[in-house]
């Protein structure tokens, strides 16, 4: 069993009658059930039994809705299917309000409490077989229901099909500029479908309510979610905003203009009624200014010479009322360059940095800069600069280290310690005579370099046991 969230009304879930006061569990996640839907603030209350309201809200397909009364008490909650009275035969739908919002709801929409049908019961298996199955139809039925109005050459567009609960009845929505004649039209249509045919009009608003879709802002459309009375807009409006006539960016996916210009066109008319008339020019020294634009936010108007207007000089409102006082009186102004003052210059620090695109890469910035630098100092340097450096590195150690080590090792053997010493004055023929002597004694090797053999013994063996 389904109930019918969705708009084909063939849901993966079910939910039958015998849900929990809350309705369905999938009502707020699938299909269309946030499409016109009421939240329900009343719906923990328990009101008195006299006092209870006997209309039921109930949806159908997409966005129709109407209200039935419950005749027989038959306890119902959101989600609940339903079997109501329908002409001919009944319709099958979903509860979608019950309690006392059904009242403030009735009256908003205008709804007369003599004019609502009955409900019979809860959908049993049968009428919700019959239900699934009508609803299947509905595609194929409305592309064949466009290829038998475009044989006719009829001007018009089947945009919806929807079937009655009991398959006795087919209602199309269609779009169309002029008057249709339905004569032929509904002649085939009977034909093919065997079915009694009603046919209504919709606007291209409607019919975007209807497909439903996402607008540009991201969002699901206002039609389909929660508009239901659509205003007359203009372009005077996108004027009024200080918006470029751009058809199509203003305009919806229902081609008309966005539903949207007219949400924000009172308070931008309240700014606007501090604002000289766009249409103001001004007489200065140099000759005749005219605005050319506006920032109803910052509240400044932006002027130009009528020869030159490739130079704007933009004022603030106060100003620009001084100086149209001024023309009256029949006094010109100072040039536009002479009126403005220079801003002062303001330096603002981002501490977040959110608005640095490059926020991400200071750190390698910083790396990269000193390996350049430390590159280009060595390529300055060239091979002679390294050949020195390695020649005082060699120097430094063998003028205090070697000669020390080798006065310990070579005092048993009296020859070497009486060796001259040219080492300090040539420093080429250091690197021989230190090869003799080392080849003359063999003995001195294990005592030259004591440390280095024992630090090798002692560390490595110990981490191998603990190991």
């Amino acid at each position: 069993m389904s109930c019918g969230c969705k708009t084909s009304g063939d849901s993966a879930h079910s939910c039958g009658p015998k849900k929990t006061a809350n309705g369905c569990e999938n009502v707020n996640t699938c299909g269309n059930s946030y499409k016109l839907s009421v939240f329900d603030w009343l719906s923990n209350i328990n009101n008195p039994a006299p006092n209870r309201c006997d209309f039921v809200e109930v949806r159908f397909k997409n966005d129709r809705k109407s209200f039935y009364k419950n005749v027989n008490n038959i306890p119902l909650h959101i989600g609940s299917v339903i079997t109501v009275e329908s002409s001919p035969g009944h319709d099958v739908g979903v509860v979608s309000l019950t309690g006392e919002l059904v009242k403030i709801q009735m009256k908003k929409k205008k709804f007369s409490e003599e004019s609502a049908l009955k409900i019979y019961r809860q959908a049993n298996q049968k009428d919700l077989e019959v239900w699934q199955e009508a609803r299947k139809k509905e595609d194929g039925v409305k592309l064949e229901a466009r290829k038998i109005a475009q044989r006719l050459g009829l001007e018009m567009k089947v945009t919806d099909v929807e079937y009655q609960g009991d398959s006795s009845k087919i209602t199309f929505y269609y779009t169309a500029d002029n008057r249709i004649d339905f004569r032929q039209l509904i002649k085939d249509y009977a034909g093919a479908f065997r079915t009694k045919i009603d046919m209504k009009q919709i606007g291209f608003r409607q019919e975007a309510a209807k497909v439903g879709g996402i607008g540009s802002c991201g969002r699901e459309l206002c039609c389909s979610t929660w508009l239901t009375d659509f205003r007359s807009v203009n372009t005077n409006v996108a004027r009024y905003q200080q918006l470029s006539i751009n058809p199509q960016k203003l305009a919806g996916q229902c081609g008309k203009l966005k539903c949207c210009l007219n949400y924000e066109l009172d308070s931008y008319l309240d700014a606007l009624s501090n604002f000289p008339s766009s249409s103001t020019t001004l007489e200065t020294e140099k000759g005749k200014a005219f605005c050319i634009k506006i920032d109803v936010f910052k509240k400044k108007m932006w002027f130009a010479y009528v020869d030159s207007s490739i130079a704007w000089y933009d004022f603030d409102i106060d100003l620009v009322k001084k100086l149209i006082s001024k023309n009256k009186r029949g006094e010109k102004t100072l040039p536009l360059e002479d009126l403005k003052q220079p801003e002062p210059s303001t330096h603002t620090i981002d501490l977040i940095q959110e608005n640095n695109v490059d926020r991400f890469e200071k750190k390698n910035r910083g790396n990269r800069n000193r390996n350049n630098q430390n590159k280009q100092n060595n390529n300055q340097q060239g091979p002679q600069g390294q050949g020195q450096g390695q020649g005082q590195k060699r120097n430094r150690p063998e003028r205090q280290e070697r000669p020390e080590r080798s006065e310990k090792t070579e005092s048993p053997n009296p020859q070497s310690v009486n060796q001259p010493k040219p080492q300090k004055q040539h420093p080429q023929q250091k690197a021989p005579v230190e090869k003799a002597v080392n080849n003359s004694d063999a003995d001195k090797k294990p005592q030259s370099n004591p440390n280095k053999k024992k630090f090798k013994k002692k560390y490595p063996p110990k981490k191998d046991n603990n190991a």
